[in-house]
């Protein structure tokens, strides 16, 4: 009788009671060697060697037993794999046809306990084949649930696991805020949103002596608890678990965690790696970040930083003053926040204004040639172009009503091609008035000073006093003109007496440089007095 040697092979994929006494493991080699039992008088007989993959997909081939059994087969050590169920040796229709087609080199073939089946027939093959190809089907059908699931917890801003982000700790389905990592990471914001330089707040941090979590690796291995690098601090900065959001494949979503950054902050940063990002990659792309960053100040001294918001899908971009960023837990009712295209059109405007003055060349180049003089004219008609203005902007303060702009001496002297020595320092220093409207938490900005407040209600009233005072001159009487009008007599006599104002009071009203004080009621009220000289008194005491 031919002797056929019996090899058994069970899997798991999960490690779940692999601990126990008598695991899953141990049940299907039970069952399996139940079964070679009673082939035994076919010369079945069983080997010694176990292989056993526990914890380990069914998916892939990457499996140490089985890469032992075969090792076995191919060195022709092993005539029959026994399996408790044929998913336990491959759930995968192309990672079993190789099997097959190295079982069938060696001569060697399998069966399934709880299958009627073995791969020695033509109707066990096709068995087989039919078998894989629904253990296939739920392998991939299962995988796609998990990945739902998965998705579908991230978007309600769940932790589904992972390597824990330096600055927390998980808390079941999300995260709790580990105060001593924190300071660490908010330091390293801070650094950036200071320096503006991965390499500078690498610098920083190693001079701080600030460190990565010490993580405890399998086999006892450590890893971390170094300086940061430059890879490790782009990821930090970049991670939107730190604005309290939560990242699954190209969607970020609104996380159950609390923040360690503030998410304005945070963007911020974000504007400021892809705006350094694209200086380095030397991208010729139109650029969508902030032309005025690190040029901008406030009456206070204080710098404007680069932020942004996002409203109905748009991206909104401002400046806003840095004690903002750097000071969130107080208010600041005097700090700025300027929409990023209002300033960068406003500056704009100013210095292709001051360029583009007819005598801007011979004013700005001094001991110059007339031939210089006009390549001077046609070069700064190139630097009348938003990128090109903003780019000879060295510094621009703002205070209300007011802005004043240093323009770049060297790039000036770099576009015109003349010498520093050419260059009128003077004309470098533009100051100009604007407007500042508050709309909400925002202010809007308009170039030239503010338009005269002129009180309409009393040029109104004045134009009426006026006619109705020609119609009493005319013979008309108060009753008369109160019953024409539809007001009353008393009401009348009051307007008419507006009529009487000085010429120089009346010129002053009409422009809107008249005392804050001066309406119709005060006029009224006061009985302003009909005498000129008294009435320029009365107006100058105001």
């Amino acid at each position: 009788m031919r002797r056929i040697r019996c090899a058994i092979y069970t899997r798991k994929s999960s490690e779940d009671g692999l601990e126990q006494d008598f695991n899953s493991l141990d049940a299907q080699r039970e069952a399996c060697e139940a079964y070679i039992a009673s082939q035994k008088h076919e010369g079945w007989e069983l080997l010694p060697d176990h292989y056993d993959d526990g914890g380990i997909s069914g998916g892939h081939l990457d499996r140490p037993a089985l890469k032992r059994l075969m090792q076995a087969v191919d060195e022709k050590r092993v005539d029959q794999i026994v399996v408790y169920k044929i998913d336990r040796l491959t759930r995968s229709l192309a990672d079993f046809a190789k099997l097959v087609d190295r079982l069938d080199a060696a001569g060697t073939s399998f069966v399934s306990v709880t299958q009627s089946f073995n791969t020695a027939t033509s109707m066990g093959r096709l068995t087989l084949n039919m078998l894989l190809s629904f253990a296939q089907f739920e392998r991939e059908v299962t995988a796609e649930r998990i990945r739902d699931k998965i998705a579908a917890s991230k978007r309600k801003g769940m932790w589904m696991g992972g390597s824990v982000p330096i600055g927390y700790q998980p808390d079941g389905r999300t995260l709790k805020v580990d105060e001593n990592e924190a300071t660490t990471i908010r330091t390293l914001y801070d650094l950036y949103l200071k320096h503006g330089t991965l390499r500078e707040v690498k610098e920083r941090a190693k001079q701080l002596d600030l460190r990565s979590r010490c993580r405890n690796r399998a086999g006892g291995r450590i890893s971390g608890g170094k300086h940061f690098d430059r890879g490790h601090l782009q990821h930090i900065l970049s991670n939107p678990v730190y604005a309290g959001r939560i990242h699954h494949k190209q969607q970020v979503y609104e996380g159950q965690h609390p923040a360690i950054i503030d998410p304005e902050i945070w963007d911020t940063v974000q504007d400021m790696l892809q705006g350094r990002a694209s200086i380095a990659r030397g991208s010729g792309k139109k650029a969508t970040t902030s032309l005025l960053a690190g040029k901008l100040f406030d009456e206070t001294g204080d710098r404007l930083t680069p932020s942004h918001s996002r409203k109905n899908g748009r991206r909104l971009r401002y400046y806003i003053s840095h004690r903002l960023v750097k000071d969130r837990r107080r208010k600041h009712p005097g700090a700025w926040r300027l929409p990023a295209e209002q300033v960068e059109r406003l500056l704009t405007v100013l210095v292709a204004q001051h360029l583009g003055r007819p005598d801007a060349a011979s004013s700005m180049i001094q001991k110059a040639s007339a031939a210089e003089i006009v390549s001077a004219v046609e070069k700064l008609k190139d630097l009348t172009q938003t990128q090109a203005c903003l780019a000879l902007v060295e510094r621009a303060d703002l205070r209300p009503g007011l802005v004043t702009v240093q323009l770049s001496a060297a790039v000036l002297e770099k576009q015109l091609g003349c010498q520093s020595e050419q260059i009128n320092q003077r004309e470098l220093l533009i100051k100009a008035p604007f407007q500042m409207r508050r709309r909400g938490v925002e202010l809007k900005l308009h170039l030239g000073a503010p338009p005269p407040d002129i009180d309409q209600t009393l040029v109104q009233n004045i134009i009426k006093g006026r006619r109705w005072l020609s119609m009493v001159i005319a013979g008309k009487t108060f009753s008369e003109i109160a019953e024409t009008d539809g007001v009353s007599k008393r009401r009348v006599q009051d307007v008419a007496s507006l009529a009487l104002l000085a010429p120089d009071v009346l010129c002053s009203i009409v422009q809107g440089e008249q005392p804050e004080g001066l309406t119709t009621d005060y006029l009224i009220k006061t009985r302003f007095p009909a005498i000129w000289s008294e009435q320029r008194e009365q107006f100058a005491a105001l």
